[in-house]
Order: C-alpha cells, then structure tokens, then sequence
C-alpha cells in the first residue's frame, strides 16, 4: 500500500461496500431534505423571511438576509452532496446547519414562543397546542447524526469525490 493510499484509508476508514452503500443512502437522503426545504424556502422567499422573524433572534434586516441566504445555502449542501462532491465539507456544513436549527427551535421553546419552525415552507406564529417543538429538534439530531456518519466517514459510491479519487 502506497502512502497516499494508507493516508487516504486512515483518513476515509477501511473499505467496505455495505458502509459504502449507508454513506450513499445518508448522503442522499440529506440532499432530498435539503433540497426540498431549499426549493420550498427559495420559492417564498417573503415566506422564508417571515419564517426567521417569527423567531425573533435578530433585528428584522438581518432576519431577512437569513432568510433570503438560508435557501441558497441548502440548496448548495444538497447539490454537493446529491453529486457527492466535497462530501465531508457539505455534511459538515449540513451539520452547523442542523446544529444551529435544534439551538434556534430550543430558544424559541425555551421562551415562550408559539411558532411552527419553518423548517418545511410555512412557518410563523401558531397556537400554543400546535407547536411540535421536541419533535423537530429530534428530527433534526436525527440529521446531524447522518451529517456526523459522512463527515467521519464520507466515502460513498456513485460520488465525483470518488470518481476524482480514483485519478490520484
């Protein structure tokens, strides 16, 4: 085995096609979920600014850049990792995001507010018996472990970093 080759292994975790296989099934699963959030945030793009107002962290003008940049940015991460190029910096950007989702879902829940996430397109005020606060911070710990699994471990078949790999 070559250095390149040891390094890489060390670096990547030993071969296995079923561990490939999961790493594809992660990597493309957040892409979907990315892409689907992005895509329905993107095509309200009021509706998205809205949705970070209603958590009421920042002053509106920065609510608004959050909410206009926020699709642009899952859209990126789910293009990344749909084509599994730059795998471990889109799943580690993907888990920041999901970190940042479960803290911004927390303080809300932690003062007072009745607001749906956001999360999925509509988002805003709501009553007080229709918020699903620990269930969405679940999901998403749910995605920051799948985003965790690819950036320890980002090999995955059917990627351009693997076809690019495969040149050195």
């Amino acid at each position: 085995m070559t250095a390149v080759q040891e390094e890489r292994t060390s670096v990547q975790g030993p071969r296995s096609p079923a561990l490939d296989v999961v790493g594809l099934l992660l990597r493309l699963g957040l892409a979907a979920v990315l892409g689907y959030a992005g895509w329905i945030k993107i095509s309200d793009l009021t509706g998205s600014v809205q949705n970070v107002v209603a958590y009421e962290l920042f002053p509106y003008d920065v609510a608004r850049a959050v909410g206009v940049l926020l699709p642009v940015v899952e859209l990126t991460l789910a293009l990344l990792l749909l084509v599994g190029l730059l795998t471990r910096a889109a799943a580690l950007g993907t888990a920041v995001l999901m970190l940042v989702f479960v803290v911004g879902i927390a303080s809300a829940w932690a003062r007072g507010l009745s607001i749906d996430c956001g999360c999925f397109g509509s988002g805003g005020p709501v009553a007080p018996d229709d918020t699903r606060y620990l269930t969405e911070m679940l999901r998403d710990v749910g995605f920051l472990a799948m985003a965790g699994w690819l950036v320890v471990r980002p090999r995955s078949p059917a990627s351009l970093d693997t076809l690019l790999r495969k040149g050195d």
